[in-house]
C-alpha cells in the first residue's frame, strides 16, 4: 500500500534527524499554526511548537520586510540549551528544527535546505 503524503513527510523529518546527530526534533507547521507533520519527542507539545513557529516566522517576515532585508530565509534562536531553527517551506509552511547546544549549524542549515526542497514538492 502506498504511503500518504503525511507519512512521507514524517519519514523525511526522521531522515533529517538521522542524518544529523545534533537535530533533536523537527516539524512541518502551516503558517496558520497547525501541525502538518512532526517527529517530535513525546514530551514536546505539538500545539505549542506549531503556534510558536507560525508566530516567529510571521514576525520574522514582517521584520525582514519592514527593515528592507528582503524575503525571509530563516529564523534562528539560540538558547542556553540549544537552538530553534525555522525555515520557510514555500509560502504556506515552516520547517522547525530543535538542535543541540554546540551543533554544527552550517551542516544543519544545509540539511534543512535539502529537506525543504523535498517537502516543497509534497505541499
Amino acid at each position: 500500500m502506498a504511503k500518504s503524503r503525511a507519512e512521507i513527510m514524517v519519514d523525511r523529518l526522521r531522515t533529517l534527524q538521522a542524518d544529523s546527530a545534533d537535530v533533536e526534533a523537527s516539524a512541518i507547521v502551516s503558517v496558520d499554526g497547525l501541525i502538518i507533520a512532526s517527529a517530535l519527542p513525546a514530551d514536546v507539545e505539538e500545539d505549542r511548537v506549531s503556534a510558536m513557529s507560525a508566530a516567529m516566522i510571521s514576525l520574522g517576515e514582517r521584520i525582514a520586510s519592514e527593515l528592507g532585508r528582503g524575503l525571509l530565509n530563516q529564523v534562528y534562536i539560540k538558547g542556553k540549551m540549544g537552538y530553534v531553527l525555522l525555515m520557510s517551506v514555500g509560502e504556506d509552511a515552516v520547517l522547525t528544527v530543535l538542535a543541540r547546544e554546540g551543533a554544527k549549524l552550517g551542516l544543519i542549515f544545509l540539511d534543512m535546505r535539502r529537506t525543504v526542497e523535498d517537502l516543497s514538492a509534497l505541499l
